[in-house]
C-alpha cells in the first residue's frame, strides 16, 4: 500500500528527524522489505491442529518454508492469516498454488496522520443539566485501545486517583521493555504493548529499531496526544509554554486506556497494525482509535479495513483519521463503511501574532514561539524571489552575508515549518514570516518555533512579498498575541483534512463527520521538544499539534461515552447518531467554511457535518448495519469468493445474498452517482427507533433543482422502542432543468448536495446526499 497521508501537522515535520545512520537503514528497510501477509481459508484447517497459529506453523513447513525462520505473526482474532518475513519468489510461487492459502499481499507501509475541544463540544463538566454526566459516571467500564506510536505513562493525563478497580473482564496486560516497567500502568492506562516483529523483518536486520524505545514507551509524543485526547484525565495548568493554559482533559475522562505501539520513526508496517489490532481484539478493548492511515486499496488489501471489519464484528467501534492530503480531490482514506471516517476542524481557539512593516501596514497571523520577543525595534526584511531553493528556506540555501540580523519571509511548502525557522536561527536571522502559497491558501496551522516567527496566509503574504521585493530597505517587526478563544467563524473545515469522494467505493459517502482538529492541546512524551526537531531541547508535559490525527482520538472518546450511554448500541448505531446529529452551521450561523478557499464547505470535506455530542446521546433514529449487510456490501464490489472470505473469516461462504448497488447499504448518509445513461437511482433504508415509543416521523429533502427526489413512505409512525421501519428513495436526473449546475470539480464530473431529514419536535435525523454526474 503507497503510503499518501502526510504526517500530522504539529510542526510540518516527519515523526522525528534521524541521523544519517538510520537514513540508511531505512533506504535497506524499504528496498528489502520481503514480509507478505497471507491470508488463509479456514475451510483446509485439519481438525489435529489445536489453534490457528499451529495450522499456519504446520502448513508452512509442509511447503518447506521453515516457519522458525519466516513466521513472525500469527492472527487470530482479526482474521485468519499470517505474516511471514524473507521470503523469497519461489515461496511466493509456492504459496500461490497452496489450495489453502486464499490470497497474499506484501507487508504495506503505513504513515501517522498528524484545552479547549471539551468546551467546545458541549462537555463541560460544570454543566449539572448534561445528558453526559450520567454516561461519564459510567464510562469507568468502557476501555479505549490507541494503535500509535505507544504511550508516556508519567504523563498527568493517566492520572487515576479518581478512578475504581480495572474492570475484571479486562484481559489485556502491560509489557516490559526498554524504560517501560509494568508497575507504570494504573487504574486509567490498564494496557501496552509494542509490535515491532514486521519493523524489523522489514529492516533486513534482527535487533531493536534504530533510535527508538523498545518497549511501548513513546519517544515521538503522537500516541501520548492522540491517547490522552481521547480519555486523558483532567489535568490542571495544562499549556504549552503559557498558550492555551487551563485544564486538559480527553473525551472521556473515566475511560480506561490501553496503547499498542505499532508506529515507529519510519512509519507503521501493516503486520504490526494487524498484529495490534488482533491483541486489542483479545485484550477485550470496546473502541479502536487509528490516527494513521495509507493510500488507497480494494479493501482485501487493506489492512487497516480488514482488521477493523473484525472489530466491528465483535461489537468495537473503531475510528480512523481521514488523511492529511486535502483539500486534493478524493485523497480520502480509511473509507470502509464499517470505519469511522473523521476529518478535521478548527475551534474557536487561536493563536494570534502580528507582522507590522515599517509602512504602518498591520497582517495578523499565527504562532506558538514562546521566546524572547522582538521589542518594538524594526529589523530589515530579507526575501529571495529569484531562487526557489532559498525562497523555501531549505537548508544549507540562505546565505548569512544577506540574512543576519533580518527577518526572513520564506514561502510554505517542501521542508517542515520549524525547520525553515531552525534554518533562518542558525544561519544569522532573527526572526521568520512563514508565507502560506496557493497550495495552502489561508489555512494557518501554529507551530512552537525556535525562533520569533509568525504564519501568514497568502493573501497577507502576497502583499509583504510584493511590499519586500518593491521596497530597497524593507523592515519589519513581529509581535505575539497570546491565546484568545472566542473566534468567528468555528468550526472551518482545515484545508488539509483529506476530502472525497471516496477512490473505493464512491457510493458511499466519506468523510464520516470532522472533529476538532486544529491546535490541540494535549499530552506529550518527556524525550523530545514540542517541534520533535533534535535541536529542541525544551521540555513540556503538552504540546499543541494539528492533524485528522488529533480529530480521530476526539470522536474514539466520544464514541466511548455513547457506548456507556448505550451499551446496547452497535458500532453502526454510534456512528449513526454521531452522523445524523451533526451540524453545518458555524458560530456565526452561517454555513461551514472551508479552509482551502474561504468558500462555503461541502460534504465531501465534512462528511455529515460537525460532530454535536449533546444531540448524539438521544438521536432518535439509528441507520444500524449488521455484519451480513456489510458482507451483501462486499458482495455487491464483485469482489472475488476468496477476497471477501479473507475479510469476512466465513467457512464454507458465498454471495448468497448481495446488494443492488454498494449504496444500498444502510448508510447514514447518501452518494448518488449518475453515470452514461443511468438517470434514475433508488436506495432503501431501514431506520431504527431508539427514542420514545409512539412518536411520528416525517421527511424533507433539500438540494439542487436538477435533481427530483421522492421518499416512499414520506411518513414513519413508531409504535414502540427497537422497531425498525424501512423507506425508499428515487433520485432523478434533470439535468435538463434551468437550474444551471456547478462546474465540475477536477478530475471528475459535475456535483451537487443536498439533505435528507426525518424530523418531528424532539429529533432531526438528517442525512447528507453527495450528487455526482459523471462524464
Amino acid at each position: 500500500m503507497a503510503a499518501a497521508s502526510k504526517r500530522s501537522r504539529s510542526a510540518g515535520i516527519p515523526l522525528v528527524l534521524i541521523s544519517i545512520v538510520f537514513f540508511l537503514w531505512f533506504t535497506h528497510l524499504v528496498s528489502g522489505n520481503k514480509t507478505y501477509i497471507v491470508y488463509m481459508n479456514p475451510d483446509y484447517k485439519p481438525s489435529v491442529h489445536p489453534t490457528y497459529a499451529h495450522w499456519y506453523s504446520s502448513h508452512l513447513a509442509s511447503l518447506s518454508i521453515d516457519p522458525s525462520r519466516h513466521l513472525i505473526y500469527s492472527y487470530s482474532d482479526a482474521l485468519h492469516a499470517f505474516a511471514a518475513a524473507s521470503l523469497l519468489p519461489r515461496h511466493l510461487r509456492i504459496l500461490r498454488r497452496s489450495p489453502a492459502v486464499l490470497h497474499l499481499h506484501p507487508d504495506p507501509l503505513i504513515r501517522l496522520h498528524t484545552t479547549r475541544t471539551p468546551f467546545f463540544l458541549g462537555l463541560s463538566p460544570s454543566s449539572p443539566s448534561s445528558p453526559f454526566r450520567s454516561a461519564d459516571a459510567a464510562s469507568g467500564s468502557v476501555i479505549i485501545g490507541v494503535l500509535d506510536t505507544g504511550v508516556w505513562p508519567e504523563s498527568p493525563s493517566f492520572d487515576d486517583a479518581s478512578l475504581p478497580p480495572i474492570p475484571s473482564r479486562w484481559r489485556g496486560h502491560c509489557e516490559a521493555g526498554v524504560d517501560f516497567s509494568p508497575s507504570l500502568c494504573n487504574r486509567k492506562l490498564v494496557g501496552a504493548r509494542a509490535f515491532s516483529r514486521g519493523l524489523l523483518a522489514g529492516s533486513g536486520a534482527p535487533g531493536k529499531p534504530p533510535q527508538e524505545y523498545d518497549s511501548p514507551r513513546d519517544r515521538d509524543g503522537h500516541g501520548t496526544h492522540t491517547t490522552s485526547t481521547a480519555a486523558g484525565a483532567p489535568a490542571a495548568n495544562a499549556s504549552l509554554l503559557g498558550y492555551a493554559s487551563g485544564t486538559a482533559r480527553g473525551m472521556c475522562t473515566s475511560c480506561r486506556i490501553a496503547a499498542y505501539k505499532v508506529c515507529w520513526a519510519s512509519g507503521c508496517f501493516g503486520s504490526d497494525i494487524l498484529a495490534g489490532i488482533d491483541r486489542a481484539i483479545s485484550d477485550g478493548v470496546d473502541v479502536l482509535s487509528l490516527s494513521l492511515g495509507g493510500g488507497t486499496a480494494p479493501f482485501f488489501r487493506d489492512t487497516i479495513a480488514v482488521g477493523a471489519f473484525a472489530a466491528a464484528e465483535r461489537g468495537i467501534f473503531v475510528a480512523c483519521s481521514a488523511g492529511n492530503s486535502g483539500p486534493g480531490w478524493g485523497s480520502i482514506t480509511n473509507s470502509a463503511p464499517w470505519i469511522a471516517t473523521v476529518g478535521a476542524g478548527t475551534i474557536d481557539r487561536d493563536f494570534p501574532a502580528y507582522v507590522t512593516l515599517d509602512s504602518g501596514d498591520r497582517f495578523a497571523g499565527v504562532s506558538l514561539y514562546s521566546g524572547e520577543g522582538m521589542e518594538e525595534t524594526l529589523v530589515p526584511l530579507f526575501y529571495d524571489n529569484r531562487n526557489n531553493a532559498s525562497r523555501i528556506c531549505l537548508s544549507g540555501t540562505l546565505d548569512p552575508a544577506n540574512i543576519k540580523g533580518r527577518v526572513v519571509l520564506c514561502d510554505r511548502g517542501v521542508s517542515a515549518r520549524v525547520e525553515k525557522g531552525a534554518v533562518i536561527r542558525d544561519s544569522g536571522g532573527v526572526g521568520m514570516i512563514l508565507a502560506n502559497t496557493a497550495a495552502n491558501g489561508e489555512e494557518l496551522v501554529a507551530d512552537s518555533h525556535l525562533l520569533p516567527a509568525v504564519a501568514v496566509g497568502k493573501i497577507a503574504g502576497d502583499k509583504i512579498r510584493k511590499y519586500i521585493i518593491s521596497h530597497q530597505k524593507p523592515k519589519a517587526v513581529l509581535r505575539f498575541g497570546g491565546t484568545v478563544v472566542g473566534v468567528r467563524p468555528s468550526p472551518v473545515v482545515a484545508a488539509f483534512s483529506s476530502r472525497g469522494p471516496n477512490p473505493v467505493t464512491p457510493e458511499i459517502l466519506k468523510p464520516d463527520m470532522i472533529g476538532p482538529g486544529v491546535n490541540i492541546l494535549a499530552g506529550w512524551s518527556g524525550s523530545v521538544g514540542p517541534t520533535g526537531m533534535p535541536k529542541d531541547a525544551r521540555r513540556t508535559q503538552f504540546n499543541i499539534m494539528s492533524g485528522t490525527s488529533m480529530s480521530c482520538p476526539h470522536i474514539s472518546g466520544l464514541a466511548a461515552l455513547l457506548k456507556a450511554g448505550h451499551q446496547d448500541w452497535s458500532p453502526a448505531a454510534i456512528k449513526s447518531a454521531l452522523m445524523t446529529t451533526a451540524y453545518s452551521r458555524d458560530n456565526t450561523g452561517n454555513h461551514v467554511r472551508d479552509a482551502a478557499g474561504g468558500l462555503a464547505a461541502t460534504s465531501l470535506a465534512y462528511g455529515a457535518g460537525h460532530v454535536d455530542p449533546q444531540k448524539a446521546l438521544e438521536p432518535g433514529l439509528v441507520y444500524d448495519i449488521t455484519t451480513d449487510d456489510y458482507i451483501a456490501f462486499l458482495c455487491s464490489l464483485n469482489y472475488t469468493l476468496p477476497h471477501i472470505q479473507a475479510i469476512a473469516k466465513r467457512s464454507n461462504f458465498s454471495c448468497s445474498r448481495r446488494l443492488k448497488s454498494p449504496g444500498d447499504l444502510n448508510y447514514p448518509s447518501f452518494s448518488v452517482i449518475f453515470s452514461g445513461k443511468t438517470k434514475v437511482v433508488r436506495y432503501g433504508r431501514e431506520l431504527t427507533n431508539v427514542g420514545a415509543a409512539g412518536l411520528v416521523y416525517e421527511v424533507s429533502v433539500g438540494g439542487p433543482a436538477t435533481v427530483g427526489v421522492s421518499v416512499k413512505p414520506s411518513r414513519l409512525f413508531f409504535k414502540q422502542v427497537g422497531q425498525k421501519l424501512k423507506y425508499s428513495v428515487t433520485f432523478v436526473s434533470m439535468r435538463g432543468a434551468s437550474a444551471k449546475p456547478p462546474p465540475p470539480p477536477p478530475r471528475t464530473g459535475t456535483t451537487a448536495f443536498g439533505w435528507l431529514t426525518w424530523s418531528n419536535k424532539q429529533h432531526k435525523v438528517r442525512s447528507p446526499i453527495a450528487y455526482t454526474w459523471r462524464m
